[in-house]
């Protein structure tokens, strides 16, 4: 199993220390523009007559979030200041971002789409080139394998506190304050990544940052494709990219969704919003507390069945309309799986990250596991115009079958990496 079913009660003291302190703020300031993108920024555009069809195919900038790997490298090789190869980049992505969420509510959405396009275009770029700084660091300063569970697993669920911002507080102000105003507010929560970057030292190094831009480029691909045969590396990858799918494609509409289904605004910022971040949490830390008892590898079955599950939830509240205890019902459930499935593949992911090549290694892993969000993102709104939401629902289901079948090679669930493998590749 691992040091983390031997450490006790002790080891749930960590949660009070300083990094995972720390974890709390990566993930707020990582988590908030993507809720962004994905909760307010579809309401808005529907709200002002944009057809699903174009929210999806606007949605698909966020694809910038699957190829942030290829930037990575510049972020290991280069410190564009005196505050570190990590500090540096976390703030020169988090002013602009301020910046460009709070422009956004100062455009026309019927004449000025197109500008629209580029400040969504730059808030993705940004947030993408954060997410690397402060995966990488939220890394380098978690110590032991105990340390990796429980510090990303409160790393994941600030990630989707930070998602009351804009998908509950955002939508509560739609009939209180303007557009310009609302996103002015969304921009100021970034302060919080702005702070943490000040306030926190340099992560400890694990060896010289990389001589060269083509050696930063070449070492993560070379370290990663040595640990194990092709096969088996193309069956982690693919596990990867399909893990979470199902239950991508069946929220990747939701505000939208609710709003065709007669929900109010309110309701979907009070009830809806409530119900998905809550059980999500919960769902996060007390699949943390089971991936310390039974090990990743059974957590990733047990949780990938109940995410399946949970996705029929919808199919129910798509037939029985607008009726706020079946939401807030069938929400909850739906979001405990995604908050249990999500614990699992982040500790997952960074168990096979390697400290030798950590911000493209771990960018890398984070783009491939992100790559079914942006899809259901892209291609979404074009389904649902096709076949509806009951039947969307249903082939969300579906797509969530591959991934638990990979799970027979990558993640055995009596099996574990091998003891010498894990141990090098976490120190």
């Amino acid at each position: 199993m691992s040091d983390l079913h031997n450490q006790g009660p002790a080891f749930f003291q960590q949660v009070l220390n300083q990094r995972m302190l720390i974890c709390v703020a990566t993930g707020f300031a990582s988590g908030l523009p993507l809720y962004l993108l994905i909760q307010l920024v579809p309401v808005w555009l529907r709200l002002d007559g944009v057809s699903l069809t174009m929210i999806g195919a606007l949605s698909a900038i966020q694809y910038l979030y699957v190829l942030k790997f290829m930037w990575a490298p510049l972020l290991d090789r280069y410190s564009l200041s005196f505050l570190g190869r990590r500090r540096s980049w976390m703030l020169a992505t988090q002013i602009p971002l301020i910046l460009f969420i709070g422009s956004l509510g100062f455009w026309e959405v019927a004449s000025q789409l197109t500008v629209i396009t580029a400040l969504v275009f730059g808030v993705v770029a940004f947030s993408a080139t954060q997410d690397v700084a402060l995966d990488a660091y939220r890394r380098e300063i978690l110590e032991t394998e105990g340390e990796l569970a429980l510090g990303n697993s409160i790393h994941v669920q600030a990630y989707r506190l930070a998602g009351l911002v804009p998908g509950s507080l955002g939508m509560v102000l739609i009939d209180d304050v303007s557009w310009e105003m609302n996103f002015i507010i969304m921009a100021a929560f970034m302060s919080v990544g702005v702070i943490m970057a000040l306030l926190v030292e340099e992560p400890k190094q694990y060896g010289p940052p990389p001589k060269s831009l083509a050696e930063a480029t070449v070492i993560p691909f070379k370290e990663f494709f040595q640990r194990r045969a092709l096969g088996p590396t193309l069956a982690m990858l693919a596990f990867l990219a399909l893990y979470k799918l199902g239950d991508n494609m069946a929220t990747a509409l939701a505000s939208p969704f609710y709003l065709d289904m007669q929900f109010t605004t309110d309701q979907i910022g009070i009830i809806a919003k409530q119900a998905a971040l809550w059980p999500s949490i919960i769902g996060g830390l007390l699949g943390a507390l089971v991936i310390v008892k039974i090990g990743i590898n059974k957590a990733l079955w047990i949780f990938g069945v109940i995410q399946l599950i949970t996705i029929f939830g919808f199919v129910w509240l798509s037939g029985v309309g607008p009726d706020p205890v079946i939401l807030a019902v069938v929400i909850a459930g739906e979001y405990l799986g995604v908050g249990l499935g999500t614990a699992a593949s982040v500790a997952f992911i960074a168990r096979e990250t390697s400290r030798l090549a950590v911000a493209t290694q771990f960018a890398m892993f984070t783009a491939i596991a992100s790559l079914p969000r942006v899809v259901a993102s892209s291609v979404s709104g074009l389904l649902v115009d096709a076949i509806g939401w009951t039947d969307f629902f249903y082939l969300s289901a579906l797509l969530a079958v591959p991934g638990m079948v990979l799970l027979y090679w990558v993640a055995p669930w009596n099996g574990s990496p091998p003891q010498s493998e894990r141990l090098n590749h976490s120190q």
